[in-house]
This record gives C-alpha cells, sequence and structure tokens, in this order.
C-alpha cells in the first residue's frame, strides 16, 4: 500500500514538472519572451523541487535549467 502511494505522488510530481517545462517552451517556441521570462522562475522553482523530492536526478535539473536559460535569453537577443 505504501508503495503504490509513494508511486501515486511521484507520479503527480513527475507530471507538474513536465507540464510546466512544456509550458515554458511553447512560450519560447512561440515567440513571447515577456511571457517566458516570467515562467522561468515558476520552472525553476519546480524543477529545485522535484530535485529535492527525488523525482530527477541533480545534474538533470541542472542542464534542465541551464538550457531553458539559454533558449529564454537567445530569443531576447
Amino acid at each position: 500500500r505504501q508503495s503504490q502511494h509513494r508511486r501515486l505522488i511521484n507520479q503527480m510530481n513527475r507530471h507538474k514538472l513536465k507540464t510546466q517545462i512544456k509550458k515554458l517552451r511553447t512560450a519560447i517556441t512561440s515567440g513571447k519572451p515577456a511571457e517566458a521570462k516570467a515562467l522561468l522562475p515558476e520552472t525553476f522553482s519546480l524543477i529545485d523541487k522535484s530535485v529535492q523530492k527525488g523525482v530527477i536526478k541533480q545534474n538533470t535539473g541542472r542542464r534542465y535549467k541551464s538550457r531553458l536559460t539559454k533558449s529564454v535569453n537567445g530569443q531576447a537577443a
């Protein structure tokens, strides 16, 4: 029972993370730099929480943050 409960919690956390990253990537590709910059701190927070909860590994979180920042900054230029 406990492992089933943890599985559901992990699924929810993973789903939240993936949804937030998709929102940010959509804002980047649709050419809305203001919206993308606004979503960036939210997404970073969720990535950090996911790393803390063990949904993703630390290096994976750092890689996501790096690439997302690069694409948001590249879009503004």
